[in-house]
């Protein structure tokens, strides 16, 4: 169930593993773990963009390659997106 509040947010409740949430709380604390769960949520959705953009890619072309993977999360990331290669997110 979702409700609307002032300004741009919505409340929603979700359900998760306790172990999971404990986790979430520790990283995040207690008073950030909306926006915790915001970001990841984004994050992930982003995620599902860019594999829907390879997947129309390369329904169209040969698959990429790990080189050309590399190169790319090189190029998103930095040095340390380079060793990512598919399946990361």
């Amino acid at each position: 169930m979702s409700t609307t509040r002032a300004g741009s947010t919505s409340n929603v409740s979700v359900s998760m593993p306790t172990d999971l949430l404990t986790a979430v709380r520790e990283r995040a604390g207690q008073r950030n773990v909306s926006a915790y769960i915001a970001e990841a949520v984004r994050h992930q959705l982003e995620m599902d963009g860019l594999a829907e953009i390879v997947a129309e890619y390369e329904s169209t072309h040969e698959p990429l390659t790990e080189a050309e993977i590399v190169a790319a999360a090189r190029d998103m990331f930095g040095p340390a997106g380079a060793t990512t290669g598919r399946g990361a997110a």
